[in-house]
């Protein structure tokens, strides 16, 4: 068996391979682009984008710089999604993300883990198995996200968590490792922050 098709199927595998390595530069040479663009350059930016993901949505916003192994090409993500500053996807498996997500600064999402034994890891070898994050879901400023990890929909993960297993959707989760807080409930809709009322009828804009 091929060291791609051992990658694809989650598998232990090389990742200095030959044929893996061709494919990886070429893209990182689209990545490089991306992170030169000026701020005024959004059509190139938008344009990139498209041609880094494998699948990108309309209304996407990614804050330079953004850091990706294979540029995104493993990447599969809906509409309106806007990641901030030092977004990192570990893209050697494949990422599907949900529309109207929202990543804070400094963001990780790493597909590719190393194998407990030193003997494997000496040698260089890895395995990635993908992850997958729900529609309208909000990742908070440095917090990190691990292989094989699911998020639910809805759900807010706490800035700074280290989430090392499946999130339900509709919840606050926190914490090293990430375990839920509690439910999103009727009081949300009425408080934005601790005691501060959302006052409904004056805000405006739907900018993404």
């Amino acid at each position: 068996m091929e060291q791609r098709e051992r990658m694809e199927k989650g598998l232990i595998y090389d990742p200095l391979a030959d044929d893996i390595l061709s494919e990886q530069m070429k893209l990182l040479q689209l990545l490089y682009d991306y992170n030169a663009t000026r701020p005024s350059e959004q059509e190139k930016r938008t344009k990139l984008l498209e041609k880094m993901f494998g699948a990108i949505g309309e209304g996407c916003y990614i804050e330079p710089p953004f850091h990706a192994n294979f540029a995104g090409r493993n990447v599969f993500m809906g509409k309106k999604v806007y990641a901030n500053f030092n977004l990192t996807l570990v893209d050697d498996g494949n990422i599907y993300i949900g529309d109207n997500v929202m990543f804070g600064p400094n963001v990780t999402l790493t597909t590719a883990a190393h194998p407990i034994t030193a003997e494997l890891r000496r040698r260089g070898l890895q395995f990635n198995k993908d992850i997958h994050i729900g529609g309208n879901v909000w990742i908070g400023a440095n917090a990190v996200i691990l292989p094989g990890v699911t998020v639910g929909e809805n759900s807010v993960i706490g800035a700074g968590s280290v989430v090392t297993k499946d999130i339900p959707p509709d919840v606050v989760a926190v914490g090293v490792p990430c375990r839920v807080l509690r439910s999103i409930g009727s009081r949300d809709r009425e408080y934005f922050f601790k005691n501060e009322r959302i006052d409904w009828e004056n805000i405006q804009g739907d900018h993404f």
